[in-house]
């Protein structure tokens, strides 16, 4: 999955399996105070990730996560993943999700590689919804949904417990029925 540079200087991503030399980039994030910005919710196991990447190369029925790597490097500049919501009944979504490494980000690839995941899910699962949620305070992050053809749906109050206190998320849908967002490229 590949979606080529643009003109605008927003460099080549593609998204590909997680592969064992990027479990450093796991780790990074547990155990990295701020790497991941607001998300940050004290130390993880650093080991989890590998233990995950033995169990099912982070490929599984109910979660997963791709790398997303810039091919003019080429490099890991971070990650996406994805798992599945339940509504009750048969109705299910996908929840995504995108960890950039601090030299990758403000650059278009956080929009670039959540749109080809989208993509990616519409064209092998039969869901018809995917939501990503997302701090009020991270306004870049809002701005990279909606070029990823999401739209806001609402406030989600006292939805996460961070740094002592109950914080509220906003939370971004897309479906299946969505026109593409315009600038999107195809894996």
């Amino acid at each position: 999955m590949t979606g080529a540079g643009r003109a605008d200087g927003v460099p080549a991503v593609r998204l590909r399996p997680v592969a064992e030399e990027d479990l450093a980039v796991f780790r990074r994030f547990a155990t990295e105070p701020g790497l991941i910005g607001l998300d940050w919710t004290g130390f993880t196991d650093p080991q989890a990730p590998a233990r995950r990447f033995a169990l099912d190369g982070w490929l599984g029925t109910e979660s997963s996560r791709l790398m997303v790597e810039v091919t003019d490097e080429p490099t890991a500049a971070g990650f996406v993943g994805w798992g599945r919501r339940d509504f009750g009944g048969p109705t299910w979504c996908w929840e995504i999700g995108i960890a950039l490494l601090p030299e990758w980000r403000g650059r278009g690839i956080g929009s670039r590689a959540q749109a080809m995941l989208c993509d990616y899910l519409f064209t092998h699962t039969p869901v018809q919804r995917i939501q990503a949620g997302t701090h009020p305070e991270n306004t870049a992050e809002q701005r990279a949904l909606v070029r990823a053809g999401f739209r806001l749906e609402g406030v989600v109050r006292a939805c996460e417990f961070r740094d002592g206190r109950w914080c509220d998320g906003l939370l971004y849908s897309r479906l299946r029925t969505d026109p593409p967002p315009p600038d999107a490229c195809r894996w």
